[in-house]
């Protein structure tokens, strides 16, 4: 905390009741905690393995003992006696079975006419509900009381302060905000709590949302290049050539991209969708809709496995139409390039001529694309796959590769759904397609989870199964976390892991350059296994995909590929039907649903297997049999975001920086947050730069500093 500001917005975690003690049934060992307690007794004898002496205070919540323990402080024995109630804080231990706090901070509260140990806390501990503040060793929750007391014994803050117009607060029934300060560090009832809280999460919001309507009225002034749909062209022979039907999903979501293509305005959506809900489909007709209209579609994927299968697929989607130009490609077809970092000079040097010349309607490709080399004749639509990898700078050093001022369309998927309030907040400034319905034919996935230690008949089975499955016929997957035989920490892949449970001391995560060489002499002897990670060469990634994707009757087939999360989307294998995930629970929950979508695709049913050494009834365990309960991807990743905590949603696992929302959750404010979009717009339309009201605009601009730009920009 630097200003006066961030001190008065740190607010309290929680309110001990002068008349409640804490339930230390809670408390979790390695967690700072501050207790609200009474000394139950007090002892002092001499060290045995060194001199001096160790004073003992028990404390209890009327049912549960804390241990405190100090050291050469027997005087301890006349101010802590029996019945004295204090505020004790620490880190929370274990001896002997028994929970402690070792040299814990403490302040004692006023008894039967005593002055407290620290008179300065006297006021505050005399209110009905003392604040407990998120504390740390250093600086205790008492302290951050008394400066704030300080703080707002001279805070002066007028109504022209307020960044909520007057109008705004009468229309919701909210407090002003030094009320609202007031009443949240000094509160007399639960109920000035509530209306404190209720009042500044409307700040959060508002401001949140000003900011995003800013933004989408700033994009609606840009120049773009009007893309409308034309009959006769590749779109519609695209269409005619489907194998299937469109489902009702995709086809409201083309007509929602085609109307956007259509403007003279740069389109800036966000298709979301189950995985398997056909997206790739979705922004396939947007390319062709916009090489129809004489422009090109660039789509930048995360992973240069992702971008080859893109091109792959594409290119096997589209058949003669993308090779134009070539022998045996149709007359009035386009071309599909694909631009990567490892890939050859003269492979490159091809690629990039045609995006250059227009022969390529279609570029693909990875950050590469993203290079001063790389040019477009006229580059009218970006598509980006897995936005949440991409940053700001990203994404506009390809937006300035389109021509004249003028800036091309957007489209960002991802196949992680998003409940509705995250995608009001997170990506506030798209407009939000969602695909929730799944094309006819696909198959059901089974999920189960396998607890290796409890189980290890269970895990031999899952073996068994997989050579069930490609005697068969079909194909499997085995996913670990983590690459093998690095230095360094680099090794691992991303993944989703929960922090507390990443900074366990446990063994390392399961290698695939470990499993394979045990799998391939042991349980699956015999089969044709593949090894796919990170590290590979490009080449030698795209050839393992193309043998696994051929089949097992190719004659360098792949039965059972052995991966890192690099599967984890994008990946179209129809034939696989069985996925086994080793050290489940070092993925998180939205994770995994990515994960297993990669079988079930075709015809044949697909089944999941989570395995995991985590114990029952582990934080970890509930994860995975949540995940296993459930194929509804919109509720597993409200799970997941409720695991990951409040601050992670905005902030760390988004842009590696923290949030700046402390009070408002946007998984259960979606009314307040609503109600914030509908206000922040009609401010902005009446006054963009709120020049009549400075006190929202001072608060805005202190929002957008470099780091909250760089996040509220990803999206």
């Amino acid at each position: 905390m630097r200003t006066v500001d961030d001190l008065i917005r740190h607010y309290p975690r929680r309110y001990a009741e002068r008349a409640e003690l804490t339930d230390m049934s809670q408390l979790q060992v390695g967690e700072h905690a501050t207790v609200l307690a009474e000394v139950k007794s007090v002892s002092t004898r001499p060290m045995r393995q060194r001199r001096g002496q160790l004073t003992e205070v028990v404390v209890t919540d009327g049912r549960h003992n804390l241990s405190l323990t100090f050291f050469n402080q027997s005087w301890l024995e006349r101010t802590m006696r029996p019945g004295r109630r204090g505020l004790f804080s620490g880190k929370v231990g274990e001896f002997a079975r028994v929970q402690q706090l070792s040299q814990p901070d403490y302040v004692l509260l006023p008894d039967d006419g005593d002055e407290a140990e620290d008179a300065e806390a006297i006021s505050a501990f005399a209110r009905p509900l003392i604040p407990v503040y998120p504390a740390s060793a250093k600086v205790t929750s008492w302290s951050l009381s008394k400066a704030i007391d300080v703080v707002l014994d001279g805070l002066e803050i007028s109504d022209a302060d307020d960044p909520i117009p007057e109008s705004v607060r009468r229309a919701q029934g909210l407090m002003s905000l030094p009320e609202a300060l007031v009443a949240i560090h000094r509160p007399d009832s639960h109920s000035d709590v509530t209306r404190a809280r209720a009042r500044l999460k409307w700040d959060e919001a508002l401001v949140l949302q000003v900011i995003l309507a800013q933004r989408r009225r700033e994009a609606r002034a840009l120049p773009a290049v009007a893309r409308a749909q034309s009959s006769g062209g590749l779109l519609e022979r695209f269409d005619a050539n489907l194998p299937f039907e469109l489902t009702d999903g995709q086809n409201a979501v083309g007509a929602e991209i085609a109307a956007d293509l259509a403007l003279d305005h740069p389109m800036h959506r966000l298709l979301q969708g189950e995985v398997g809900s056909g997206k790739t489909i979705c922004a396939v007709r947007a390319m062709l809709a916009v090489i129809d209209a004489g422009g090109q579609a660039a789509l930048l994927a995360p992973t240069e496995v992702l971008a080859a299968q893109h091109a792959r697929s594409i290119s096997a989607m589209l058949g003669p139409m993308a090779e134009g130009g070539r022998l045996g490609g149709a007359v009035e077809g386009t071309r599909v390039a694909l631009i990567t970092g490892s890939q050859s000079t003269k492979a490159r040097r091809v690629a990039m001529l045609d995006a250059v010349s227009g022969d390529a309607g279609i570029v693909i490709g990875t950050h590469a694309l993203l290079q001063d080399a790389v040019e477009f004749r006229d580059l009218g639509l970006v598509v980006i796959d897995e936005q949440h990898r991409f940053g700001v700078e990203q994404r506009a050093a390809l937006g300035a590769k389109s021509r004249d001022g003028n800036r091309p369309h957007v489209l960002v998927m991802t196949a992680t759904p998003i409940p509705r309030t995250v995608a009001m907040t997170v990506f506030g400034d798209l407009d939000v397609s969602t695909l929730a319905q799944l094309p006819q034919g696909r198959s059901p996935i089974a999920t189960h989870v396998i607890a290796a230690s409890e189980q290890p008949a269970h895990l031999s089975r899952a073996w068994q199964r997989i050579r069930e499955e490609v005697a068969a016929g079909h194909q499997a997957y085995i996913v670990c976390p983590r690459i093998g035989e690095a230095a360094a920490d680099d090794d691992l892949e991303p993944a989703d892991l929960d922090e507390s449970e990443a900074a366990e001391e446990r063994r390392p995560p399961l290698a695939v350059l470990d499993v394979a060489p045990r799998l391939e002499q042991g349980p699956l002897e015999g089969l044709r296994l593949g090894v796919l990670h990170g590290r590979l060469p490009a080449d030698e990634k795209d050839d393992l995909m193309r043998r696994f994707a051929s089949g097992p009757q190719a004659p360098d087939a792949i039965d059972v590929l052995i991966a890192t999360t690099v599967i984890e989307v994008g990946v179209d294998v129809p034939n696989a039907t069985v996925m086994v995930v080793l050290d489940a629970d070092r993925f998180g929950v939205s994770q995994l649903h990515q994960l297993r979508g990669r079988v079930g695709r075709g015809s044949a049913p697909g089944l999941c297997l989570l395995v995991t050494e985590s114990p029952e009834g582990s934080p970890a365990r509930e994860r995975l049999a949540a995940v296993a309960a459930s194929n509804d991807g919109f509720e597993l990743s409200r799970i997941d975001l409720e695991a990951r905590r409040e601050g992670d949603v905005l902030g760390a696992s988004q842009s590696g920086r923290r949030s700046g929302l402390r009070l408002l959750s946007v998984l259960r404010d979606d009314d307040v947050i609503a109600q914030a979009r509908e206000v922040a717009t009609e401010l902005v339309a009446q006054d963009p730069t709120f020049q009549s009201n400075p006190a929202l605009a001072r608060t805005v601009a202190g929002l957008i500093d470099a780091e909250q730009a760089d996040f509220l920009e990803r999206s």
